[in-house]
């Protein structure tokens, strides 16, 4: 009998599990707990924190291996680009391209906001990672999540796991992240500064943007057409007037599939002999160097235009270039009504938002093009 139990016991996985798998499941435990109890990126964290789990309990690896559901998903769904290429348009029809287009200047804030990709992408080369490496890891300061996805499919395949969970758990703290720094750089009059109610946007204005933003951004950057493509078609649908249906099915139920798919199949790449790795930690710390040097190149932007414009512009949403939509804008707007009450500047920072969002996929269309061979 006793002998029974004991190979019982043997073929249980308490027998087998290691060390690292169980740091690994209580990863998983942890991002569970900040989609569920600090509502952080709810809808990414949680799956990721699931697929973490069942990758690193008995037999989770066969999920992996050849014919393993994971696998199946990884190889037809997100190493063919499929799904980050599909959520851009899902994305573009929840967007509302209203206050960039009332406030083109802030295009420029959500330009400057990328510079902690490019920093990141200095840094990361000269830590022993490959240029295409590099490339892929820098982009995690865009803070648009297909982004770094479809980025790291084109130049570090196996650097997928660790850099999308970077990406995805930065974005999810954005909100500890941000506000100490945007108040580190702005003065309590910067932060009270009231700025003028947005002109009213046309139908026709909001038509044109997508087709005229897709065209100029293929004809510069044709790596990024696909991306800046999906996303403005997915706009248009929302926009036109004429395909509402179509509209509300892929910024719903169709996008939710996705996103169950890709943040699960990520979550099964985080199998302990793979994700504990020196490799790995560092890519961590590049991604809280990119999210905050991203933050300070939009907050000292945004502070630049203040004094060009006499104190017309609030150098707050100057943090909302760093995408994340729309996160950032709403720290944006919590941040300035700390300081004044009848402060509101949410319709402001959503122009840097979205415009942080169109400036991430310009970078991933540069790295693509300048690194991928």
């Amino acid at each position: 009998m006793q002998s029974l139990v004991l190979n019982l016991f043997r073929q249980s996985g308490f027998y087998s599990i290691t060390w690292g798998e169980v740091l690994m499941i209580g990863v998983g435990l942890f991002l569970i707990y900040l989609a569920i109890f600090k509502k952080a990126e709810p809808l990414l964290l949680l799956p990721i924190g699931f697929g973490c789990i069942l990758s690193n309990l008995p037999l989770g690896a066969a999920l992996l291996e050849k014919g393993g559901f994971f696998e199946l998903i990884n190889t037809y769904l997100i190493q063919t680009e499929i799904i980050p290429v599909l959520i851009f348009l899902g994305v573009g029809a929840l967007t509302d391209f209203g206050p960039l287009i009332a406030n083109p200047i802030t295009l420029l804030i959500g330009a400057s906001a990328q510079i902690g990709i490019f920093i990141t992408f200095f840094i990361a080369s000269m830590l022993n990672f490959s240029l295409m490496e590099a490339g892929a890891i820098g982009i995690i300061g865009g803070a648009t999540g297909p982004a770094t996805i479809y980025t790291t499919i084109k130049l570090a395949p196996h650097l997928l796991g660790p850099i999308a969970v970077a990406a995805y758990m930065y974005m999810a703290l954005i909100p500890i992240i941000q506000p100490p720094i945007m108040r580190l750089l702005t003065t309590k009059k910067e932060r009270s500064v009231v700025m003028e109610q947005l002109r009213p946007v046309s139908r026709i204005e909001k038509i044109l943007f997508p087709i005229f933003i897709s065209i100029i951004i293929a004809m510069i950057i044709p790596e990024a057409s696909l991306l800046i493509g999906m996303f403005m078609l997915g706009n248009l649908l929302r926009e036109s007037g004429v395909t509402d249906r179509l509209a509300k099915t892929v910024s719903n139920q169709f996008m939710d599939v996705l996103v169950i798919l890709i943040a699960t199949a990520i979550g099964a790449t985080m199998q302990a002999d793979k994700f504990l790795t020196k490799g790995t930690l560092i890519i961590i710390g590049l991604g809280i160097v990119a999210f905050v040097t991203s933050t300070i190149g939009g907050l000292l932007f945004a502070k630049l235009l203040y004094y060009f414009t006499k104190g017309k512009v609030n150098p707050l949403i100057g943090s909302a270039g760093v995408s994340a939509v729309p996160m950032a804008a709403r720290i944006s707007q919590r941040v300035g009504q700390e300081e004044n009450p009848g402060n509101f500047l949410l319709m402001h920072a959503m122009g840097p938002n979205i415009a942080g969002a169109i400036g991430a996929i310009v970078a991933a269309g540069i790295m693509i093009t300048l690194l991928a061979r």
